[in-house]
């Protein structure tokens, strides 16, 4: 196959992209494997500028250390890469440097792995500071052991990283002194945002409102419910990691309760370690966090293995079981009838579940309400009096809405009151 000059024309049109989805027989619970190969199909939909041709589980008895597949399939795939005019391989599982070196000449194709796959969709879709600067970071560790030439496509239409598709058809002209160079100055870049962060962060708890976060895993329907909820137009598609920075609007419950809430980037399985750390600034609001509502899309077929992905990821985290959570069953409006008739009656027995949909509205309202209730506890009657030099106090507790008689004394104000033990605490808070 005769590679295209992509630095002659690069509007000749999108890369062609094949999935791999190794099934590696002596893995440790490993998944569906038809689960697996839709999964990555997504992820490789995810990324602009690439015409996903197709994809094919490949199973593997042993992985060879060379080249992961054996002979025999290694000639069988060039023979269908080649037929197809295939300019992109990606490969749903870890590649070793090696290997990846020995796939793209045995094939004469450029390739990446899952963890390089996922590093060019968050590339394109940070848009903070601080998430560009993790991606960078994350991208950087990982380059660091592979110095492999990259080609055009990736960058040429999408910006691209310049590290996983970095400029021209020439090998990567670095050595691992220059990359920990520009690691050590992204790392000092990143504390001064993360500083940032934390004076916004410090800022915004003098006004104590609680904090909802929403998870799960990636393309469960959080943005699109945190649209319905918010009336933000934060992106909500049917793509896998739409949202990767964390988007906080102001909501104010029935109840004049005024919360935060948070819509957090997707997880998914198998994400790369380097992500996992370099993004747990990015989902510092869930460690902080109030209540915790995971969305889970409860139509998928794998939804319980994402479900357990979720809970592994917030543990790994950080996140204490003493944070409140709710789970929410989204997309219920894709269930056929009997199976939505068993899951309404599995969630009326737990009182942390709520089925919903987003992209309808049908159950929102429960879920408000089951959010106040969560927040707010049993209201309390008090009387409290407050002088005229407490006026942030008084006007706090006119925003939250508790106040339900008040008259002016000599020195202030006497104030009836009805609110939650959660409100007392945060008033007592206020300096």
């Amino acid at each position: 196959m005769t590679r295209p000059d992509h630095d002659d024309d690069v509007s000749a049109g999108p890369e062609r992209a094949f999935v791999l989805h190794p099934d590696i027989a002596s893995e440790a619970g490993r998944r569906d494997a038809r689960a697996g190969l839709a999964e990555a199909l997504s992820l490789a939909a995810a990324l602009p500028g690439l015409d996903v041709v197709g994809g094919e589980v490949v199973a593997v008895r042993k992985p060879q250390p060379g080249t992961l597949f054996g002979t025999g399939k290694l000639a069988e795939l060039k023979a269908r890469l080649e037929a197809e005019e295939i300019d992109l391989v990606l490969v749903d599982g870890p590649v070793s440097p090696v290997q990846q070196r020995n796939l793209e000449k045995e094939w004469d194709v450029k390739l990446l792995d899952r963890t390089g796959l996922i590093l060019e969709i968050f590339a394109d879709r940070a848009a903070t500071r601080e998430g560009v600067l993790q991606v960078e970071l994350a991208a950087l560790s990982y380059q660091r052991t592979r110095l492999v030439r990259a080609w055009t496509h990736l960058e040429r239409q999408r910006g691209g990283l310049g590290f996983v598709g970095g400029p021209g058809e020439t090998q990567i002209e670095a050595d691992r002194r220059a990359i920990d160079e520009a690691i050590t100055r992204i790392r000092r870049q990143l504390a001064r945002v993360v500083k940032t962060r934390t004076l916004h962060r410090a800022s915004r708890a003098k006004v104590p409102f609680p904090v909802v976060a929403l998870v799960g895993y990636t393309n469960a329907g959080k943005s699109t419910l945190f649209n319905r909820l918010t009336g933000a137009e934060v992106l909500a598609k049917d793509m896998l990691f739409a949202t990767l920075d964390p988007t906080m609007r102001g909501v104010t419950l029935e109840t004049g309760q005024r919360i935060i809430l948070s819509d957090t980037v997707g997880f998914i399985s198998d994400l790369p370690t380097q992500l996992v750390a370099a993004f747990r600034a990015t989902l510092e609001e869930v460690l902080s966090a109030d209540l915790i509502l995971h969305v889970r899309d409860i139509a998928h077929e794998e939804s319980e293995a994402q479900a357990r992905d979720v809970e592994a990821i917030l543990h790994e985290l950080g996140v204490g079981e003493e944070t409140p959570r709710l789970e929410i069953w989204n997309k219920i409006d894709l269930v056929p009838g009997e199976r939505r008739e068993a899951l309404d009656v599995l969630a009326a027995r737990r009182d942390d579940v709520l089925v919903l949909s987003a992209h309808t509205g049908e159950g929102t309202e429960r879920l408000v309400a089951a959010v106040t209730e969560r927040l707010d506890g049993v209201r309390m009657e008090a009387v409290l009096d407050l002088d005229f030099t407490q006026g942030r106090r008084h006007a706090w507790l006119h925003e939250q809405r508790v106040v339900t008689a008040e008259r002016q004394t000599e020195t202030g104000w006497r104030l009836e009151l009805r609110w939650s033990r959660a409100q007392e605490r945060r008033f007592n808070q206020l300096d």
